[in-house]
């Protein structure tokens, strides 16, 4: 049975670093990362049918992700073995002004990925394909992969959702605001976050960053971190506020952001409701270290909607 969300892109190793000990040492803890796969977990985790697209190294860490995703409930059929290249592999590091990361991905298996590794038949039979600005950066291949898939979900009437995660470091900002415009404006959903629409856009303020995004897709989910969120359609827009929580690393809380907004899209919420949930998610996800490990389940996220007040 084709899984009711794919998502595509490339899944990472990650290597986050801890909090120093009392000698001044850090350890790294190792987790998995990458945009969509996390996306793909956080909404399986949600309850939704889930399936990834990809490519793994034949290595120890793209076995690794096999048995995570198994775990997880994670269909990896479409996750293509590739014995001539590795797994992609990145750094997370902390510091006063957030988290920030070195990426180890030139080569990888998922970057090798083209037009004719695209599932045709698995994209048809899904409700939702989900890809991300990253998914189409890390090389020209995947870039044109990007936009096949985009086609044929299209073509089946497949709902596309589409995540701006910008990365600079992966190509230059003119190739990044034409790319990502022209698959947000095939797109149903738009996931940008404001620190990359403010990249793509020069815009500042959330209405007008809505505003143009809106002109190019129906929905827009705007993602504001520590401020919360934005919820618009051509006809209504809502503010969702953050909510309080004891945040320690924000890697992959913006991927959570999107999985459960998608999770809970497919089981039949409104875009703000649906969003209202994303945000407590989001939230969640940023109390403990690495991207996929601290993403919550249902039940931690209904307590903090029913505990919490929202700022």
């Amino acid at each position: 049975m084709t899984p009711e969300l794919l998502c595509l892109g490339e899944p990472m190793l990650e290597l986050n670093r801890q909090p120093p000990d009392a000698a001044g040492r850090s350890l790294y803890l190792e987790g998995f990362g990458g945009d969509t796969s996390n996306a793909a977990i956080a909404a399986a985790r949600q309850g939704a049918s889930v399936g990834y697209i990809s490519a793994l190294g034949d290595d120890p860490a793209g076995r690794a992700f096999r048995a995570l995703w198994s775990e997880e409930g994670v269909d990896h059929r479409c996750v293509r073995t590739d014995p001539a290249a590795p797994t992609g592999l990145y750094l997370v590091t902390h510091d006063a002004s957030g988290h920030h990361f070195a990426f180890f991905r030139s080569g990888s298996a998922a970057s090798r990925m083209g037009p004719d590794d695209v599932p045709a038949e698995a994209i048809a039979g899904a409700r939702i394909l989900h890809l991300s600005g990253i998914s189409q950066a890390i090389s020209n291949t995947a870039c044109d992969a990007g936009f096949r898939a985009i086609e044929l979900a299209r073509a089946a009437g497949v709902r596309v959702s589409y995540d701006t995660n910008l990365r600079l470091r992966l190509w230059p900002a003119a190739r990044a605001a034409a790319v990502i415009h022209a698959a947000i404006a095939s797109a149903d959903i738009a996931l940008p976050s404001l620190e990359d629409a403010t990249a793509l856009t020069g815009l500042t303020d959330p209405d007008a960053v809505v505003d143009f995004y809106l002109r190019l897709c129906p929905l827009v989910l705007l993602k504001c971190g520590a401020a919360g969120a934005v919820v618009a359609t051509r006809e209504a827009r809502h503010r969702i506020p953050a909510h309080r929580v004891e945040s320690v690393d924000a890697t992959g809380a913006g991927d959570t952001f999107c999985g459960a907004f998608l999770a809970r899209t497919l089981a039949g919420d409104d875009p703000l409701t649906a969003a209202t949930y994303a945000n407590a998610a989001a939230a969640l996800a940023t109390t403990g270290y690495g991207a996929v490990a601290p993403i919550p389940r249902p039940d931690a996220v209904r307590a903090l909607l029913l505990s919490h007040s929202p700022r």
